[in-house]
């Protein structure tokens, strides 16, 4: 009976989207992969490269999250490891954004992972593991929207202590109603100014580059250098792993979180003109520009720290708010500063809500969800559902923190972790058709012989950040108060995981549409 309504809800699915016009003002080649991958054109195609490249350039805020998320990284592995791990995962990143831009050349839509697993995956597989790719994405995306908000209610609190140090704002009912005021402003962007995303995009990236030369400059110009052979040569193990080279791999947090969500592109495809060329382009030079950037940053910002301990205890909680007041010795330009940061992160949370919604989106269009019809209906060429929902979740996560910013620390790993199993997963089933000698769909976009050797290096790369995702501050074994520095994010991550398998043998798996079965061969 279930799989007789499956495939008369099959048939149904197939023959509206076939009978709806397209929509928008995309290129032919988007009409031809739209029509290949049984898609009805939706959304409307108003980003073009230039806007493009800023949406995963924003997103990212790479030289930005140097800045802001670095203490992680200084902890465990202290200047020399923060900076060669960076540049390390870097080069790694690079990999596996070709490999995903070939990817997103193939089959351009916002369904992004779990739409190439299922098309690329083995086919006695391909329904659960899509199902259960399709469910990390949207973990993955939706908790770093909690995360984002965290990282502007600690600016903004740095700089109120940094003026007023006996100022009372760090109690934790005040960090969670300062995220959900930045939850609130940053959603009705995306509701009512969705229009305008494009071209706040474009702006920002002029600002991004901008900010980074103001940021960069004041460093070189003002401050004291450490010696460059203490920055480049002094590894720290400050959690006490009883090994530099393990407390410098726990410390890949920093770097991680400076690079994750380049697939973001790929979420917005169904939005851009002849997605299947410019978007791997706009992937690839994002992320080239942002590493080089972000590098540059780290390094200039290492060579300011003289004593790791001294910025990991900062008066303000923000290290960079500390070290650019210690060399201008101004409040006023500490200031300045601090609030270009503020407007960079947060349209750095616009763009990953944005992309957190089409994921989301994408999904209950497939009917992954509970709800699914409501979830994925679009007004005003939005998918305004899936952002009410998206903005739902995030403020169940963040509300977490009035009782404990131990679990919401942990938030943050899991959008790490659940993003990272999401690359693995697709780009696994990539490099398993090329071991095989199978054939790939057409691309515009060509890794060629390197396809192979690309994908296994990702792979390797992937499963070890994979792993130290879940990995704690500091080691706890015997340790009374082992919960209260536990990495609580592989919990998390696991109960979601048994959740949507939970739910897809209890019925959704009758009612998910695998991507992969409206596509047309012909």
């Amino acid at each position: 009976m279930a799989m007789k309504e499956d495939s008369q809800y099959l048939a149904y699915e197939l023959q509206s989207r076939d009978a709806s016009p397209a929509r928008g003002s995309g290129s032919a080649n988007d009409t031809v992969d739209m029509a290949r991958m049984g898609k009805q054109q939706e959304l409307r195609r108003n980003f073009r490269f230039f806007s493009i490249v800023g949406f995963v350039t924003i997103l990212q805020a790479t030289w930005e999250s140097t800045l802001l998320a670095s203490s992680f990284g200084l902890y465990n592995g202290g200047t020399a490891g923060v900076i060669w791990c960076t540049i390390a995962v870097w080069l790694c990143i690079m990999a596996m954004i070709s490999c995903m831009a070939e990817m997103a050349s193939m089959a351009p839509t916002a369904g992004g992972q779990y739409h190439w697993v299922s098309e690329f995956s083995p086919p006695s597989v391909e329904k659960p593991l899509s199902y259960v790719v399709g469910w990390c994405c949207c973990l993955g995306w939706v908790s770093g929207i909690p995360a984002c908000g965290q990282l502007l209610t600690g600016l903004v609190q740095g700089m109120a202590l940094l003026l007023n140090p006996e100022a009372n704002v760090g109690a934790l009912w005040q960090t969670t109603l300062l995220i959900f005021l930045f939850l609130i402003l940053t959603f009705a962007f995306n509701i009512f100014l969705a229009k305008y995303l494009p071209l706040a995009e474009g702006v920002v990236l002029v600002v991004h580059t901008i900010g980074f030369f103001a940021f960069l400059l004041t460093l070189w110009v003002l401050s004291d250098h450490a010696p460059a052979k203490q920055v480049f040569t002094q590894f720290e193990d400050g959690g006490g792993w009883g090994s530099i080279g393990l407390s410098t791999l726990v410390g890949l947090s920093t770097p991680l979180w400076c690079f994750i969500g380049p697939d973001a592109g790929a979420h917005m495809s169904e939005e851009l003109k002849d997605a299947s060329l410019q978007l791997p382009r706009a992937m690839m030079w994002a992320t080239l520009f942002n590493g080089i950037m972000g590098i540059t940053m780290l390094i200039t910002f290492c060579f300011c720290v003289s004593n790791v301990d001294e910025v990991l205890n900062s008066a303000t909680g923000v290290p960079i708010l500390d070290v650019v007041y210690k060399v201008t010795d101004s409040y006023a330009a500490t200031c300045v500063l601090g609030t270009l940061l503020v407007i960079l992160t947060f349209f750095s949370t616009v763009t990953v809500i944005a992309a957190s919604s089409r994921q989301c989106w994408a999904f209950a269009r497939d009917r992954g969800f509970p709800f699914s019809s409501w979830i994925s209906q679009i007004q005003h060429g939005i998918p305004i559902n899936a952002l009410y929902v998206c903005f739902g979740v995030s403020a169940v996560l963040a509300a977490i923190n009035f009782g404990s910013d131990v679990a919401l620390n942990a938030i943050v790993s899991v959008s790490n972790a659940a993003l990272i199993f999401s690359y693995i997963v697709s780009i696994g089933c990539v490099g398993l058709k090329r071991l095989r000698g199978e054939a790939l769909l057409p691309r515009r976009f060509d890794l060629g012989r390197l396809g192979l050797p690309l994908n296994i290096v990702t792979m390797l790369f992937l499963l070890i950040s994979f792993v130290f995702s879940f990995f704690p501050v500091a080691p706890s074994v015997g340790d009374p108060t082992w919960a209260a520095d536990f990495n609580w994010a592989i919990v998390m991550f696991g109960a979601v995981i048994m959740l949507a398998m939970g739910y897809y043998l209890g019925g959704g798996k009758h009612k998910y549409v695998p991507p992969v079965r409206l596509v047309k061969n012909d």
